[in-house]
């Protein structure tokens, strides 16, 4: 009897990259494995395309991936499948430049696709940020960006990043969606609202119609709740969040345990 396949969402950071951002052979060999089975794999993380892709080829995927926590998504290997691009309005991007500034922050950058605006130069966060070479530019973001973007960072004083979350709540609530980024960066990241992982997935999931309950996603932090919700198997890494952990219908090894690995291993019988 032929099983019918599922379909397998993989967070990066904390989830299917161990601490030092490499893939483990064990995963790599697994999730070939599931390949090979017929179950379908892709990517669904809060980084952009450009420094996703290598995780992309090297696990060889031929489906769509979704980046930026949900804000775009499209399929690297064929451009009929069409591109979903959700962005900030450039005026409430100035707004919030505006309040920013007020505040002690140490810079705020904006993202288009694959070019990054810097507020500030800044070596540390331009080292982190020019993986996969984006063209990056520095300078006010007022005077600089001339479009809607996909998303901001605001890289803030610890005790900053209450105040400005809490103006991003009351201000604009109905605009944006923020979340503040794990330990040890204190970074609020910004898109439109509504967007989330989840809402990328569904976008796959619809193309090869695959039910919820088939859908089996693996995440670690506050930017997969959605998406771990809406999986019919929510897998929570065995370092995630406790939040993430009391919402997920599993909890498995940790990233560095190959959590990922086990758990199909076992689910799929593979």
């Amino acid at each position: 009897m032929e099983t019918k396949p599922f379909l397998i969402a993989l967070d990066l950071d904390g989830t299917l990259l161990k601490d030092d951002k490499t893939i483990s052979p064990d995963s790599k060999a697994i999730i070939q494995k599931a390949m090979a089975a017929g179950h379908i794999v892709c990517i669904a993380t809060g980084r952009p395309f450009r420094s996703s892709s290598i995780y992309y080829d090297e696990l060889q995927l031929t489906t769509p991936i979704v980046n930026f926590n949900g804000a775009f998504v499209h399929h690297p290997k064929n451009d009929e499948w069409g591109t979903y691009h959700k962005t900030l309005d450039l005026k409430v991007v100035k707004e919030i430049i505006e309040t920013a500034e007020k505040h002690r922050i140490h810079n705020m950058l904006a993202e288009i696709i694959d070019d990054v605006y810097f507020h500030y130069h800044d070596e540390k966060l331009l080292d982190i940020f020019s993986m996969g070479n984006p063209n990056i530019k520095i300078g006010d973001l007022r005077v600089s960006l001339g479009d809607d973007v996909t998303s901001i960072l605001i890289h803030a004083d610890e005790d900053d990043v209450d105040k400005i979350r809490t103006y991003l709540s009351e201000v604009h609530a109905e605009i944006v969606d923020h979340r503040r980024w794990a330990a040890p960066w204190h970074v609020i990241e910004i898109i439109k609202a509504g967007i989330n992982k989840a809402v990328g997935l569904q976008k796959i999931a619809a193309y090869y119609n695959i039910p919820s309950e088939r859908i089996i996603a693996f995440g670690d932090e506050d930017n997969d709740l959605e998406m771990i919700q809406y999986a019919g198997h929510g897998v929570a890494m065995g370092n995630a969040i406790p939040e993430l952990k009391a919402i997920a219908s599993h909890v498995t090894k940790t990233n560095e345990e190959n959590g990922i690995a086990v758990y199909l291993k076992e689910v799929l019988s593979l």
